[in-house]
């Protein structure tokens, strides 16, 4: 990650943060806002203080992206975070840049004693699945022999 950054996202972002989301839905061919809609809807939620978006940059130019919700439960005092989206610009992968996004994301959701993450993954998506696993997330709770159909690490 040398030369590269990885920051808090602010309302500022919102154009560069729903652009890559809206690439990162094209990429998938999954349905989507425009790219305008999308940075119309991040300048409201980079304002609130449940929602986070780690941006990673080289330069001027942006990476990626991890888009984080917290939301409170009766289960623990601190908050549940949910990885909503992680997104790593195609030729740029494989080269640590999630890793440094979802480092960041959980260090800054411990800073807001949240007590797990919450991660959905397609089953089909092999490597995904594998990537958060070798970063301690798990889809089988200790005790139990079957999946949970969302990843969770406790924190």
């Amino acid at each position: 990650m040398t030369g590269r950054t990885v920051r808090l996202a602010a309302p500022a972002d919102a154009g560069v943060v729903g652009r890559l989301l809206f690439d990162f839905n094209s990429e998938f061919e999954a349905p989507s806002p425009s790219a305008d809609e999308l940075a119309r809807r991040f300048t409201a939620l980079l304002a609130r203080e449940d929602v986070l978006v780690v941006l990673a940059e080289d330069g001027e130019a942006a990476t990626g992206f991890g888009y984080l919700t917290l939301r409170p439960t009766p289960y623990g005092d601190g908050p549940l975070a949910q990885l909503e989206e992680l997104y790593v610009v195609p030729d740029l992968r494989d080269e640590g840049i999630g890793t440094a996004i979802l480092t960041r994301a959980v260090d800054e959701v411990l800073a807001r004693d949240a007590i797990e993450v919450h991660i959905n993954v397609d089953e089909v998506d092999v490597d995904t699945r594998r990537f958060y696993e070798r970063h301690g997330f798990v889809n089988i709770e200790p005790g139990t022999d079957y999946r949970m159909l969302c990843y969770l690490r406790e924190l």
